[in-house]
């Protein structure tokens, strides 16, 4: 990090003005936040309705258990470990601190200004204790565990009111399969701006470091064809290669109708992989990762509704080894050998149900109350919320996810890009085939399609 220069301390200004004012109304439970910013405004929102981490929170809490991860992230804390050691001198010459997280928020290690280091573990701030937004709220290691990029936290953003006079910038290293975040590299200060180059120079150090993670992925790309190629031989059921993540990285004729991918073309790269659109077999493939981690002899199997097939099919999933390291799965149809796959897992960290759904206006956070929003819609990367104030883009961006956290709320997936509010539905409309079409109480009496399998859930549920 280049130019970094001693500045003034902020303790004046640190914990007041705009920003203070609306987290002390916001602790209260009022929703509008004017003047502050939506990736911290969406963070307290989850702290708050989600988290429920209690705003006068003194100081973390230790790690309860020991992380369990893939022995090829070892690279990734050893490299990270390796950069913030570089700058420890001159961040500390600015009474900074740099520290490595992993990806529950537990502290790995810090570097830094040693007074500064001292003050930090009155709160805690330091190895085995755990900075994630679920135990912390916001703050910048462990909000960068739910976000993309450089992000800065400063002063009265902080969740905990204890920790108003810290301004702090994290960012994520991520899995370039699954998007997963693995570790967090963090500089904090006491009551002093960061450098001008820290978010740089943290975007950099992480890019650096994803380097040998792309590698890694892309001859595991090709080490996935070769294994299909191998398997393509002595089968005749339609297959296909998948990642950890569940994306495609081959399929042959057959498998490519099911999947609605391209036929018989590679995808070694894990930036041009195919989204099968598929949430079973996204599911059905992270299931088979954890299983094949204990146990590299499991094979699974499980159905799943495919494109252009009226019934479920019946897929077996054979995870792929390379030197002992996972590297995806193959995907036989029409085969049921195999352990059975649960049709839905529960999440590791269950959350409340929200109160509240958050959509972004510009640069504005709005917070709706779930009957203002007749459905979401799953649009490339983004997720859209049809609501009585107009099409607005939601905070979330998996409609899994919203799907997940609504479910016991009224709204009901109906089809894979649409989730909708029951209590919202006008009409139902039968096309000539059966089909069916919800005609939504809203503005324009948006028609929302049905799909054939969750037409029966459908019909259920409005007693039809």
């Amino acid at each position: 990090m280049r130019d970094v220069q001693r500045l003034e301390p902020l303790s004046a200004n640190l914990g007041s003005g705009t920003v203070l004012a609306a987290w002390e109304r916001f602790v209260q439970g009022e929703d509008q936040v004017p003047g502050v910013r939506p990736v911290v405004a969406i963070s307290w929102h989850r702290c708050r309705e989600q988290y429920r981490v209690d705003p006068h929170l003194t100081e973390a809490p230790m790690a309860v258990a020991e992380f369990d991860h893939a022995p090829e992230h070892d690279v990734v804390f050893a490299e990270l470990g390796f950069r913030a050691a570089s700058v420890a001198h001159e961040v500390g010459a600015l009474g900074g601190v740099v520290t490595v997280t992993d990806a529950t928020g537990r502290i790995l290690a810090e570097w830094g200004d040693q007074a500064t280091l001292a003050r930090a573990g009155e709160s805690n701030l330091a190895p085995w204790a755990c900075w994630s937004e679920c135990a912390v709220g916001t703050n910048g290691m462990g909000t960068a565990l739910e976000a993309h990029g450089p992000v800065p936290i400063r002063g009265a953003e902080h969740w905990c009111q204890a920790f108003h006079n810290w301004v702090c910038a994290g960012i994520a290293v991520r899995d370039v399969v699954t998007r997963e975040p693995i570790a967090v590299l963090s500089i904090c200060c006491w009551r002093s701006r960061l450098p001008a180059s820290a978010e740089s120079w943290l975007a950099h150090a992480v890019t650096m470091t994803q380097h040998p993670l792309k590698r890694r992925a892309r001859d595991s790309g090709a080490e996935l064809v070769a294994a299909y190629t191998q398997a393509r031989a002595h089968t005749g059921a339609a297959l296909a290669a998948v990642d950890t993540a569940g994306k495609v990285v081959i399929a042959d004729d057959m498998a490519s109708v099911l999947l609605g991918v391209p036929a018989c073309t590679p995808a070694v790269d894990p930036t041009l992989r195919w989204n099968p659109g598929l949430p079973e077999l996204i599911t059905a493939a992270r299931y088979a990762t954890r299983q094949a981690a204990h146990n590299p002899d499991w094979v699974g199997t499980t159905q799943i509704f495919a494109h252009l097939a009226d019934e479920p099919t019946s897929i077996s999933i054979r995870p792929v080894f390379s030197s002992g390291h996972l590297i995806g799965n193959l995907v036989l149809f029409g085969v049921s050998d195999g352990a059975p796959v649960p049709q839905a897992e529960a999440s590791a960290h269950p959350r409340a149900q929200p109160r509240r759904l958050v959509a972004l206006r510009d640069n504005r956070m709005v917070l709706l109350r779930l009957s203002e929003v007749s459905f979401a819609e799953s649009q490339g990367n983004d997720v859209w919320l049809s609501t009585d104030e107009g099409r607005l883009r939601a905070a979330s961006a998996s409609l899994d996810k919203l799907d997940g956290e609504l479910a016991d709320r009224g709204f009901m997936r109906v089809h894979r890009r649409y989730v909708v509010n029951l209590s919202r539905i006008r009409e139902i409309e039968r096309g000539l085939k059966g089909e069916l079409s919800l005609v939504m109480d809203d503005r324009t009496n948006e028609m929302v399609p049905v799909s054939r399998r969750n037409a029966p859930a459908v019909r259920r549920a409005l007693d039809i």
